[in-house]
């Protein structure tokens, strides 16, 4: 079972700490999400757990291996990455952005087999975007481009997936859609962390979650237990009401002040 861990981890840039003390887990058929305000750290913390960039502080463990000790190859063939925004530079086509997930498995510049276009129409299927397969990449929109780089990670096959915001540029239909194949794709084995601003996204889909507030961890465990008003007003600064649906799902929602 693949595991990845992080232990007090500390993260930024040459000269520019961004956080520190992050300690995560996460296994095959558990999402955990990352949740906080824009400029908190989600983006910095992912690119250090993936050995884009290097840590400040603490450990980061593959397995038990550290990813300092892993080439590049053994990283992509266990965690595949969706990143918050992509532009391609030449126009492939979505079926070709997808294909490219099979790099970690063929080489960077290994032609690829039939087995690996076979694999890449599941993933265009799976997030019902097939039709969009001999589209230009660039001349879709960023909402379309995100499924794509979704299918991408899925055609990579890898036990874990790390989405950096992958609802972002999507409409509340594609919203539902993503958190949907979120839930389906744990429920199946594999091992998502994602992160995202909207607390309903976590009590959807989420089995733990991570507040962060600048660059530190400010709760973590179930959502159920961490996503309380208190700590999500405390969060985005702003009041929140968390409410009971009849059918138990939790919903978030601002506390306006009725006599303002």
């Amino acid at each position: 079972m693949t595991v990845l861990e992080a232990n007090e981890v500390g993260f930024g840039y040459p000269s520019f700490p961004v956080g520190r003390d992050v300690d995560l887990s996460l296994a095959p058929g558990e999402v955990l999400c990352l949740l906080g305000p824009n400029g908190c750290g989600k983006t910095t913390l992912f690119k250090t757990l993936l050995g884009l960039i290097p840590r400040h502080a603490g450990r980061i463990t593959l397995d038990g291996t550290d990813i300092k000790r892993l080439a590049r190859s053994e990283i992509a063939r266990q965690i595949a990455y969706v990143p918050q925004a992509h532009t391609a530079v030449f126009p492939y086509s979505v079926r070709d952005m997808v294909l490219m997930g099979r790099t970690a498995h063929r080489g960077l510049f290994a032609s690829p087999m039939q087995s690996d276009g076979e694999i890449a129409d599941r993933a265009l299927e799976t997030l019902g975007i097939a039709h969009l397969g001999p589209r230009d990449y660039t001349r879709i929109s960023g909402g379309q481009r995100q499924l794509a780089l979704i299918a991408r990670a899925l055609a990579q096959e890898t036990p874990l997936i790390v989405m950096d915001e992958p609802t972002a540029s999507l409409d509340f239909g594609n919203q539902v859609l993503v958190l949907r194949q979120v839930k389906k794709l744990a429920a199946a084995g594999l091992g998502i962390i994602l992160s995202t601003h909207n607390p309903d996204h976590v009590f959807i889909c989420g089995t733990s979650v991570i507040a962060m507030e600048a660059g530190r961890t400010k709760a973590s465990g179930p959502p159920v237990d961490v996503l309380t008003p208190a700590l999500l007003s405390a969060v985005y600064g702003v009041d929140v009401r968390v409410e009971i649906l009849s059918d138990g799902t939790r919903v978030c929602a601002p506390g306006f002040d009725s006599a303002a």
